[in-house]
Formats: C-alpha cells, sequence, structure tokens
C-alpha cells in the first residue's frame, strides 16, 4: 500500500470553479479583507457626511446606495461561504480516508512484527540455556 498525500488527492478532485471558490473564500477570510471592508465603509460614510452637499452622492442618514451595496456583497458571499464550508468537508473527508488506509498499514506492520518478535522469542528459548 503507497501512502499518499491527501492535499494532493483533495487538489486533483477539484475543478476549476471550485479552486476559485476556495481561494475566495480563504481571501474573504483574513484580516485584510476586514480591514478592505472597514475601510471603504469609513471613506463611503465619510464622504457622505462631511464632502461639499454638491459632492455627495448617498445622502446622509440613509446611506441607501451603501446599504444596497453591502447588501449585495453579504448576499454573494453568503453562499460562496456555504461553498468553502462544503470545500473544507470535502477535504476532510479525503484526510480522513487517508490516515484510514495509513492506519490500516500501519495495523498491519504492527501485527507482522509482533508475530515476528514472538518466532523470535521463540528461538531465543530453544538457543539459550535456561538460569
Amino acid at each position: 500500500m503507497v501512502i499518499r498525500n491527501s492535499n494532493h488527492i483533495y487538489k486533483s478532485l477539484l475543478n476549476k470553479s471550485e479552486r476559485f471558490a476556495g481561494w475566495s473564500t480563504k481571501a474573504v477570510g483574513t484580516i485584510n479583507f476586514f480591514f478592505l471592508i472597514l475601510f471603504w465603509t469609513i471613506c463611503w460614510l465619510g464622504w457622505n457626511m462631511l464632502a461639499p452637499k454638491i459632492l455627495r452622492f448617498d445622502p446622509y442618514p440613509a446611506f441607501v446606495l451603501w446599504l444596497f451595496i453591502s447588501n449585495m456583497i453579504q448576499i454573494f458571499l453568503m453562499p460562496l461561504i456555504m461553498v468553502g464550508q462544503n470545500l473544507q468537508g470535502k477535504h476532510a473527508e479525503v484526510r480522513a480516508e487517508n490516515d484510514y488506509e495509513i492506519n490500516l498499514k500501519a495495523e498491519k506492520e504492527i501485527a507482522d512484527l509482533k508475530k515476528d518478535l514472538e518466532e523470535i522469542k521463540n528461538l531465543l528459548k530453544l538457543y539459550l540455556p535456561k538460569d
């Protein structure tokens, strides 16, 4: 039995859209993405509260356009996160299956070693004098 790397197995099972989903889920789950959204929100709200009235495009206090865009981002991120969780589950299943195969191999090797040790012990009993 050949021991295989579960990460390589998992990556070989993914199609392009699943790779993209995994990459984007990892990107969204970073502190950098959080700071990007925070920075965007502060700039948007700050501009629309403090800029000259003629330059404001999303009036205070409603910020309707900001709310719409924020909700659209959330709507697209929710299923993306769920896809990422499904992919993580798939990866966990591949790792578990690989671990099971390794454990079976180790169990067989341990049984063989026990058998060999018993044979050595029996041979030593035959050839070594008893005290």
